[in-house]
């Protein structure tokens, strides 16, 4: 049976923001359309009152956005799932097991939608991308069922799972995913989290992933092998799924590792995840 551990604090909100406002104050802010580029720099917001925690609600005051920020300050962990779109199976020429793999990655890998990512000199070799839906969740669950799944997310927002593949072949890693992904800064999510409300299916989400411009990755959620609700239901069983954790929900095919060549990413590269609905993230990679 669930285990309700909490209730979700009352959010009033469509598409949740954090930024810097011109006078130098953060804030909670709630964008009233789908943003149409990664930079809302000028963009006016109603300004949100309160927090994650406790609830947010609407003031009625408009802002303007300066600068715009991780829209999450803090995550008690992030979450991923491997090998979860049949054609990046396919592409790895791996067997898909019969529940979903899951790995973590540690809460300083969080980063904002512009933020520049820093890449240590022991990642930089085989440095790749996933963008990957991310689910936020937005109540405290134990053994929820798969039907009662989305009941649990507070939004959704895009993200890029940052690779060093080097530490995650299995001659290096013995089949472990997370070193190779926990380094600071490498879970960039954003612009927004868009309402629950306003994505009544997420497996019906069309993705992309460019690279300088490039197109890398281009799917539809419907190829997902785990939908979102079997996601939650596997990471709930017996094991409580804490408040604002974020889930990475694994990447489609076009990954840098499988091209030929290689297309691993350089020093002063921009990765954008775009999802239609959601937003764009855009990210450069800056080698240290």
């Amino acid at each position: 049976m669930p285990f309700h551990v909490q209730r979700a604090a009352a959010m009033s909100f469509q598409r949740l923001v954090r930024f810097v406002n011109t006078q130098g104050a953060t804030s909670f802010g709630n964008l009233k359309a789908t943003p149409t580029t990664a930079n809302l720099a000028g963009v006016d917001v109603e300004v949100l009152e309160g927090d994650l925690d406790n609830g947010l609600r609407g003031t009625g005051r408009i802002d303007k956005i300066q600068k715009l920020l991780c829209p999450l300050p803090k995550v008690p962990l992030i979450v991923c799932i491997g090998l979860n779109y049949q054609k990046h199976a396919t592409e790895a020429n791996l067997r898909v097991p019969p529940y979903p793999v899951v790995f973590t990655k540690p809460a300083d890998a969080l980063a904002g939608p512009l933020e520049d990512i820093p890449v240590h000199p022991d990642a930089q070799g085989m440095l790749d991308y996933e963008g990957e839906l991310t689910v936020v969740v937005g109540k405290d669950a134990k053994n929820v069922s798969e039907q009662d799944a989305l009941d649990y997310v507070l939004g959704y927002t895009v993200g890029n799972d940052v690779s060093a593949r080097n530490f995650q072949l299995p001659d290096t890693s013995g089949g472990q995913f997370c070193y190779a992904k926990s380094f600071d800064k490498f879970a960039p999510i954003g612009p927004c989290i868009v309402s629950a409300s306003l994505i009544p299916d997420p497996q019906k989400l069309q993705l992309v992933t460019e690279v300088n411009g490039q197109v890398r990755q281009q799917t539809e959620t419907a190829d997902m092998i785990f939908s979102v609700a079997k996601i939650i239901s596997h990471l709930s069983r017996g094991t409580t799924l804490r408040r604002g954790t974020v889930i990475q929900t694994g990447t489609p095919s076009g990954v840098g590792l499988f091209m030929e060549p290689k297309g691993f990413l350089k020093n002063g590269d921009v990765v954008q995840v775009s999802i239609a609905g959601l937003g764009s993230i855009n990210n450069k990679m800056v080698f240290e």
